[in-house]
């Protein structure tokens, strides 16, 4: 798999004319239908290290529609790698959904747990539990979050640079993870703003400690976090929470562009970045909104409101 699929695609509306801004999308949705966005990216290095170390399969971690477990499911069953996912739920089963029903049809054991041994996942006993019980099998964290995932989400901004020039990224965050690895890759004169998909996230702060404990020194740190501008106010009421007027924003948008935005991340991401440009925020500047796939999140939703691109 590579990422020519995902390309630079400028949109042209009249608001962003009113406003003088340039607004690009980089279509990471494209590069695969399931490990598709940033799920491709934060893998990519976990895989070829799995096969450096010729370890016997891979254990990674998810909620009940976790992009990132389908994600590695797709991923392993191209390349024929063992999978287990810790699913957060012991009441839950491969048929509660359509997302786990996928990650098991291509292949993934599932293992149920309760909430509060998933809340383990991150202690070192738990981990040395899962090595025995699944020898030689490597541990993936839960998002591919880490440096392997940061590794992998930084060249996003070469493949956009390599294309425009640009003042300013946008994307929508869950771990920190991409939007890590894209400020990596920035330099001094552009800006990154994210906009974090859980209520009340501390952003800067998990982002801090996420790449103090990859091994960037403090100052360097707290230089980078400079170019970050937290929108915080557009979760929508927390993680993989609606409100009619996000769907009514998705399937506007999607009628007007021809590109389809989750609920879930991407939705709200766009939703913030055109708020921003209704009040100025964005006046002369040229942007590019990280497009970090995830659609199959739209089908949790259309038993309350249908098919979510046919309403505006």
């Amino acid at each position: 798999m590579e990422t020519s699929r995902s390309i630079l695609q400028e949109i042209e509306l009249p608001l962003l004319k009113a406003h003088n801004v340039r607004l690009h999308i980089k279509r990471d949705d494209l590069i695969h239908p399931d490990v598709s966005g940033n799920k491709w990216r934060k893998l990519k290095y976990f895989v070829a290290q799995y096969k450096d170390k010729k370890n016997q399969g891979i254990i990674t971690f998810g909620g009940a529609y976790s992009n990132h477990l389908l994600a590695t499911a797709a991923y392993c069953a191209m390349e024929n790698i063992p999978c287990i996912g810790i699913v957060r739920g012991d009441e839950l089963s491969p048929d509660s959904n359509q997302t786990l029903r996928d990650c098991a049809d291509l292949g993934m054991q599932l293992v149920f747990v309760s909430r509060s041994d998933y809340m383990l996942k991150e202690d070192r006993s738990y981990k040395e539990y899962l090595i025995e019980q699944y020898p030689g099998y490597m541990i993936v964290p839960e998002g591919g979050s880490g440096y392997l995932g940061m590794l992998g989400c930084q060249e996003i901004v070469g493949e956009i640079r390599s294309v425009t020039n640009f003042d300013r990224i946008i994307v929508a965050q869950g771990t920190t993870t991409t939007s890590c690895g894209i400020l990596l890759g920035l330099l001094d004169v552009e800006k990154l703003d994210v906009v974090p998909v859980l209520k009340n996230f501390p952003a800067v702060k998990v982002m801090k400690e996420l790449l103090t404990y990859a091994a960037f020194d403090v100052e360097f740190t707290e230089e980078l976090l400079e170019k970050v501008n937290v929108l915080s106010s557009f979760h929508f009421g927390g993680y993989a929470k609606v409100e009619p007027e996000l769907i009514s924003f998705i399937g506007d948008f999607y009628k007007q562009t021809g590109i389809k935005l989750d609920p879930v991340y991407t939705g709200k991401a766009m939703y913030a970045l055109f708020d921003q440009i209704k009040k100025g925020a964005y006046d002369n500047e040229t942007l590019v909104f990280i497009h970090t796939g995830g659609l199959q999140g739209a089908r949790s939703y259309e038993k309350e409101f249908g098919s979510i691109y046919d309403i505006a």
